[in-house]
């Protein structure tokens, strides 16, 4: 297992159905909660970071529907969201990240408070920060980038050396909800230094993974075959002008196996062949490292018996990346060696998310062995801590530094 997350904890306010979280991240998490519990309100919560620093916050934004669809709607009637990034650098530097943005009428919002701190004592004996509020900035850096009030300032401050490693971490974690019908497709050939969202250029990361890490690429193939048996290889092909991909299977009667582009392979080989590449791509040295994966229910279309290779091979992969996933599959859950510590449940009452640690009951019955969270998950026994969810309704929850 790798040293440390790179996410260690993560801190929601007002965040679409979530009106606060608090939660402590693990190398390998899982967020297991019904349909509709907000389960992927939190995986979009990380990705809407990721998108604001690539693209810019008002593509995000407007990609949720607007900041009115994106802060919570209560009878409260919160006008702000904001969240609180506490991670650990590849370099072992740890510090945290944090904004509160807020509407405006007609739509409009504003960037009301951002901050980011990083321990750099060891290196010269003072850390390295900025925080902005109120139209100003404070920063320990000796030049101070513009601020403009509706964009996160952590990406000017990427120009500065300090912060840039910062902003490279977050604008590279990957967050998947993968559309077969897109796999599918013939594909517009890219770099392929790192897996769309939605898959739409796996040929071509696939390919440079072959070039630059082949015996990668052959680790997959090997998940891949006792995930869908028969399928013995797969290369990324050219067509004309674009890409798709050529699968080998083993057809009954005939001693060599066969050939099939990916238009006549099914949902279930594509999204996991797809989930696979989206694991592994971090040891592909053609790309960028990707400090986390969000996958969101990665046991769709799939058997329930390829559901323990697919555990393997989600806890292999957390060996070289942080890796969360949301699921409400008991067969993905039914593994004694899953870290009673690495579940967060996850229920919506009243229409409001609520996600912490399990209850003392069900890390007693996994501790113990008694049951599997799987089974636990079949009894609806996997809950929320109600301890934990008192704490969090009965304070302030801190996004910035005193």
């Amino acid at each position: 297992m790798a040293a440390h997350p790179f996410l260690r904890r993560v801190v929601l306010k007002n965040y679409k159905s979530i009106a606060a979280c608090d939660v402590h991240l693990r190398q390998l998490t899982f967020l297991v909660g019904p349909n509709g519990a907000g389960k992927s309100n939190f995986l979009d919560a990380l990705r809407f970071v990721n998108d604001s620093l690539r693209t810019s916050l008002d593509h995000a934004l407007r990609d949720r529907g607007g900041i009115h669809e994106v802060r919570r709607r209560s009878g409260g009637h919160p006008t702000h969201f904001g969240m609180r990034l506490e991670f650990t650098l590849r370099s072992g530097q740890t510090g945290h990240y944090a904004f509160r943005i807020g509407a405006r009428s007609k739509g409009a919002y504003e960037v009301q408070q951002e901050e980011c701190f990083l321990d750099t004592t060891e290196v010269d004996g003072s850390p390295q920060y900025f925080r902005t509020r109120g139209g100003e900035v404070e920063t320990s850096a000796q030049i101070a980038p513009a601020l403009v009030s509706d964009r996160l300032y952590l990406v000017n401050a990427s120009g500065l050396p300090e912060f840039r490693p910062v902003y490279e971490a977050f604008s590279q974690m990957g967050f998947y909800n993968l559309n077969p019908a897109s796999m599918r497709d013939l594909q517009q050939p890219d770099a392929g230094l790192l897996l769309s969202r939605d898959g739409s250029n796996l040929a071509s990361v696939l390919a440079a993974m072959n070039a630059e890490q082949p015996e990668l690429k052959h680790r997959i193939e090997e998940y891949l075959s006792k995930i869908v048996p028969g399928v013995r290889g797969v290369e990324a092909r050219s067509i004309g002008p674009k890409e798709t991909l050529e699968f080998k299977q083993t057809v009954a009667g005939s001693q060599d196996p066969w050939r099939f582009l990916a238009v006549n392979m099914s949902d279930g080989t594509l999204r996991a062949l797809g989930v696979l590449v989206a694991l592994f791509q971090s040891g592909n040295g053609s790309g960028p490292y990707v400090p986390l994966v969000g996958i969101e229910e990665p046991e769709v279309a799939l058997h329930p018996a390829a559901a323990g290779v697919l555990f393997d091979s989600l806890l292999e992969a957390s060996r070289r990346t942080q890796v969360v996933v949301t699921s409400h599959s008991p067969d993905l859950l039914d593994n004694q060696s899953l870290d009673t510590d690495a579940i967060l449940a996850v229920t919506a009452p009243a229409g409001t998310t609520l996600i912490a640690p399990l209850d003392s009951a069900g890390r007693s019955a996994l501790r113990e062995r008694l049951y599997t969270a799987g089974e636990l998950l079949r009894y609806n026994q996997l809950t929320p801590d109600p301890e934990v969810i008192q704490a969090h309704a009965s304070h302030q929850l801190k996004l910035f530094q005193e």
